[in-house]
C-alpha cells in the first residue's frame, strides 16, 4: 500500500501568533534611494470597491478591459514636527519644531534648543497625521518616524530641515502607478480553536469524543509539546506586511464617496489613495505605507475606465 503524504497545516512563517503591540506598526526596514523625498506615508482604511481598467501587465489579458478590486485609504495631511538622528543604531537626539502650534496636538512643549550633532549615521523625520481634517477625528494623533531618501546623510539633513514644521500631502510623496508596501494590523478574532486558527481537518466522530482538535500533540520525545503543534490561542490582530501594492489613483474624497458614505467609516474628506487588492484590518484601521522594497517594474499610471461608487 502506498504511503500517504500530506503537508503540515498552518504556516510556521508567522510565529509567534500573538497580538500586535500597537496599531501604529513599526517599520524595521527602509529601502535606500538617492532621490530626496519622503519614503513613506500613512492613512486610514475607509473601505473597498472595484474598478475597470486596461490591463497593462504581462498576462493573457494584456490590453483588455478587466475588473479589479481596490481599497480606499484616506490620507489626511501630515505635519513634520521633528528630526531624529541615529548613531550606532540608537537614537542620538531629537530636534523638534520651534512652532508650539504643531507640537500642541501631541501634548508636547517646546524644548531647549538642541544642536544638530556633528556625526550621525542616519536621519529620520517625526510626523503625525492631522486626523481632525479626516472623516475619522481623534483626540491625539499617532506620532511616527519616516525615513528619507538622499545620496548621503548631509543631503538627507538638508531635506529634513526644509520640510520641518511644514504640511505634507499624499500627492507630494507618492505618484499614481507607484508600488508601495502596506504595513498594518489584521482584524482581530480573539481566542479561537485549532481548526479556525490553523485550518486543521475535523476529526471523525469517535476520535476521543471530540471533532475540533488536533490528532496528535507530537512524539514521545522530546518530552514536551513543541511550538509547531497547532493549538488554540490568539487569532487575528497580527502585524502584517504586504509587498508591492499598486497605487491605482490619488484624488480628493468628493470623487470617491458613496451617497451614504463608506460603511463603518463615513465620508472621506481629504485626499485618498486607491490601492490595488485588499489591505489588512477593518475600517478605520491605521495603515502605514513605504516605497516598495522589491520594485516589480517601471512606474506607469493605469488607464482607469470606471470606478464603482
Amino acid at each position: 500500500m502506498g504511503k500517504r503524504n500530506k503537508h503540515r497545516k498552518s504556516s510556521l512563517a508567522f510565529k509567534p501568533r500573538k497580538r500586535a503591540n500597537s496599531q501604529r506598526c513599526r517599520i524595521n526596514f527602509w529601502p535606500k534611494l538617492e532621490e530626496k523625498r519622503l519614503l513613506g506615508f500613512a492613512g486610514y482604511k475607509a473601505g473597498m470597491t472595484h474598478i475597470t481598467y486596461i490591463d497593462d501587465s504581462e498576462s493573457p489579458s494584456k490590453g483588455l478591459e478587466v475588473s479589479y478590486p481596490v481599497t480606499i485609504l484616506e490620507a489626511p495631511p501630515m505635519n513634520v514636527f521633528g528630526i531624529r538622528f541615529y548613531k550606532d543604531k540608537k537614537v542620538l537626539c531629537d530636534v523638534l519644531c520651534p512652532d508650539e502650534k504643531i507640537l500642541s496636538p501631541l501634548g508636547m512643549k517646546k524644548k531647549k534648543n538642541i544642536e544638530i550633532p556633528s556625526s550621525f549615521d542616519d536621519v529620520f523625520v517625526l510626523v503625525y497625521l492631522q486626523s481632525k481634517f479626516a472623516g475619522l477625528p481623534k483626540k491625539t494623533p499617532e506620532p511616527m518616524e519616516i525615513a528619507l531618501g538622499g545620496k548621503d546623510e548631509k543631503e538627507k539633513l538638508e531635506y529634513a530641515q526644509s520640510i520641518l514644521g511644514k504640511e505634507l500631502k499624499a500627492p507630494d510623496v507618492f505618484k499614481t502607478g507607484e508600488y508601495v508596501d502596506e504595513i498594518g494590523v489584521s482584524k482581530g478574532h480573539g481566542l479561537q480553536g485549532a481548526v479556525k486558527r490553523h485550518g486543521i481537518s475535523l476529526q471523525r466522530r469517535k476520535a476521543t469524543g471530540k471533532k475540533r482538535h488536533v490528532g496528535t500533540l507530537g512524539p514521545w520525545h522530546p518530552s514536551y509539546v513543541m511550538y509547531t503543534v497547532p493549538m488554540a490561542g490568539q487569532h487575528g490582530y497580527h502585524k502584517r506586511t504586504q509587498l508591492n501594492a499598486r497605487i491605482m489613483k490619488i484624488g480628493e474624497g468628493k470623487e470617491i464617496n458613496p451617497k451614504s458614505g463608506f460603511r463603518d467609516y463615513g465620508i472621506v474628506k481629504t485626499n485618498y489613495l486607491m490601492l490595488g487588492g485588499s489591505v489588512a484590518g477593518p475600517a478605520k484601521r491605521l495603515v502605514r505605507m513605504r516605497i516598495a522594497s522589491r520594485k516589480p517594474g517601471v512606474l506607469k499610471a493605469p488607464q482607469i475606465i470606471s470606478v464603482r461608487i
